[in-house]
């Protein structure tokens, strides 16, 4: 199991520039970094690559960037997009050497709005489509492709653990597994460890999130449970603190963050670090 820190929480858009910050990520114990790419113009991999190595650091996930224009379930059109850029990352993921794309790979995030069902069927069909191809793009790659089922308020597609099963399953590659983030299963689960256990052996990424967006730890969250399903599942993989704060304004609008969850951002990374080291190792 390794820890690792998401971008966000310092900067965005992520850039060549951005690498400034993995000294210091590394200072405070991380070993491995998420990196969101917003577009793919914005690095250079292997520039990206060499400071990461320098820093004795990873790229454990890039994280899908998923905006109006990039929709597995939208028009024409924005499937085009999405899947172009979904490919375009996957690409960028052989030169940093990241082993998993992450994130709301199906649709873009945002777009909430009941629908009939025989039109969510339909939706359906066309993301599984599609994620079949994506797969078979990443397994050919060596990649794997991690869906993150979000909260009601950020779609209307995948909420829960369950129906990311059920989409892993229609899809059927060895390449497509889960990624359960303690932010959105705080919402959207009746038991997060339960969730976990039923993930099992599919689930490739995991957000550890405070309940507020905040330092994991810092929270209402019972984190004994947590810790005791990834271990009953034998979870190896990347433990991401996602958080977001009012610094970074453009992904503050996006999320919702219209207060300071904690004094300083600094300090959601580092104690954040600390108390997962301590509760899930």
């Amino acid at each position: 199991m390794r820890f690792g820190i998401n971008s966000f929480l310092f900067t965005s858009p992520f850039t060549n520039a951005s690498t400034k910050l993995f000294g210091q990520f590394k200072r405070w114990g991380f070993e491995s970094v998420e990196i969101p790419i917003e577009d793919p113009s914005h690095i250079d991999p292997a520039h990206v690559k060499r400071a990461l190595d320098r820093h004795g650091l990873v790229c454990g996930s890039v994280c899908a960037c998923m905006g109006p224009d990039r929709d597995l379930r939208g028009t024409p059109e924005q499937q085009r997009t999405g899947l172009k850029y979904l490919r375009t990352i996957i690409d960028q993921m052989v030169v940093l050497d990241c082993p998993s794309l992450i994130g709301p790979v199906y649709s873009a995030v945002g777009r909430a709005d009941a629908v009939p069902p025989e039109e969510y069927k339909k939706q359906w069909a066309t993301v599984v489509k599609h994620l079949k191809a994506l797969c078979q793009y990443a397994e050919k790659r060596g990649k794997q492709v991690c869906l993150e089922p979000l909260n009601r308020f950020e779609t209307d597609f995948i909420n829960t653990c369950d129906q990311a099963l059920k989409m892993v399953k229609a899809v059927g590659s060895p390449a497509l597994k889960l990624h359960l983030d303690t932010f959105h299963m705080n919402i959207e689960e009746k038991y997060q460890a339960a969730a976990i256990r039923k993930a099992g052996k599919l689930l490739g990424h995991f957000h550890a999130c405070g309940s507020d967006r905040g330092t994991p730890g810092n929270d209402h969250i019972d984190w004994q449970p947590i810790a005791k399903a990834l271990k009953e599942i034998r979870y190896k993989g990347d433990v991401v603190i996602e958080s977001f704060t009012t610094d970074v304004k453009v992904i503050a609008r996006a999320a919702a963050i219209w207060r300071r969850m904690e004094p300083t951002r600094n300090e959601i990374a580092v104690k954040g670090v600390q108390f997962l080291k301590r509760t899930l190792k």
